[in-house]
C-alpha cells in the first residue's frame, strides 16, 4: 500500500482495504487501486463496462481509428468496454458500420454487436468472422491479458505471445487500409512485434493513454495502412 510523505499517512479521501480474511496483500492492493481509481469511477457513472472504454476512447481520438461504417473484430473482448466503444463510434445505433466481438467467455450482450464464444486462433475463426463481417475488417483490436504471474519477465513474455497471434490473425482478415491496435508490455521484445509489422503496416507505433495506470508497464502497439488483403467471403 502506497502511503504520502515519510509518515506513510494515506491520501485525504483514499479508501482503504482493511487486512484480514482470505485476501492476499497483492488482491488487497488491486481492490484498493480499483477503489481509488478515477477511471473506474467515472465509467460506472458513464454505464461503460470497463476503465479500458477510456484507452480506446483516447487512441480513437488520437488517431481516428474508428470511422462510421467501419467493419470491426473485438479480440478477447469480455467484458465489453472496448466493444461498447466501437458499436458507437461505426454507427451501428443508425445501422451503420459491424462489430464482432470473440472472446472463450461470455458476457452480457451490447444492442448491434454479434458475440461469439471461441478461441480466435482457431483455424476457423477468421473466416467466421469475415463472414459475420459480410467481408474484410477495417479494424482488428485486442485488449487481451493473459492472468499474470506476478513474475515481470513471464508475464511480458506471455503478453507478447498473445500480441503476436493478434497480428497474424489480423493480417488474415483484415482488408487494404485497415488497422490493427494491441495491448503489450514493456520488457524487451516489444520492438520485434514492430519491426515484424512494419512489413505490413505503412505506421507503426507505440503509444501509451492517459487511461493506462502511469505504474504500468502498459502499452499499445498501433498499426495503419495495411498493404496485403484478407479473403472477401464466398
Amino acid at each position: 500500500m502506497t502511503g504520502t510523505g515519510r509518515s506513510g499517512a494515506s491520501a485525504p479521501g483514499r479508501q482503504r482495504v482493511k487486512k484480514g480474511g482470505n485476501r492476499t496483500p497483492s488482491s488487497r492492493a488491486w481492490l484498493e487501486r480499483q477503489l481509488n481509481d478515477p477511471y473506474v469511477a467515472r465509467a460506472k457513472r458513464e454505464g461503460l463496462r470497463s476503465r479500458a472504454a477510456f484507452k480506446l476512447t483516447e487512441l480513437d481520438d488520437r488517431y481516428g481509428l474508428l470511422r462510421p461504417g467501419h467493419r470491426v473484430i473485438d479480440l478477447g473482448a469480455a467484458p465489453g468496454g472496448w466493444s461498447q466503444v466501437a458499436a458507437q463510434r461505426v454507427g451501428l445505433a443508425s445501422g451503420r458500420g459491424k462489430v464482432v466481438a470473440i472472446d472463450l467467455l461470455p458476457f452480457d450482450p451490447l444492442p448491434g454487436v454479434e458475440a461469439i464464444e471461441l478461441d480466435f486462433m482457431d483455424p476457423e475463426a477468421p473466416g467466421r468472422l469475415i463472414d459475420l463481417l459480410g467481408g474484410p475488417a477495417d479494424l482488428v483490436m485486442s485488449d487481451m491479458a493473459a492472468n499474470a504471474t506476478g513474475h515481470r519477465k513471464t508475464d511480458h513474455l506471455k503478453i507478447m505471445g498473445l500480441a503476436e497471434a493478434a497480428a497474424e490473425f489480423a493480417r488474415t482478415v483484415l482488408g487494404p487500409g485497415g488497422g490493427f491496435v494491441a495491448k503489450v508490455l514493456q520488457g524487451g521484445t516489444e520492438g520485434v512485434l514492430l519491426a515484424d509489422l512494419k512489413r505490413d503496416f505503412a505506421t507503426v507505433r507505440h503509444v501509451k493513454p492517459a487511461a493506462s495506470r502511469p505504474d504500468s508497464a502498459e502499452l499499445y502497439v498501433l498499426a495503419t495502412g495495411f498493404r496485403g488483403a484478407a479473403a472477401e467471403p464466398e
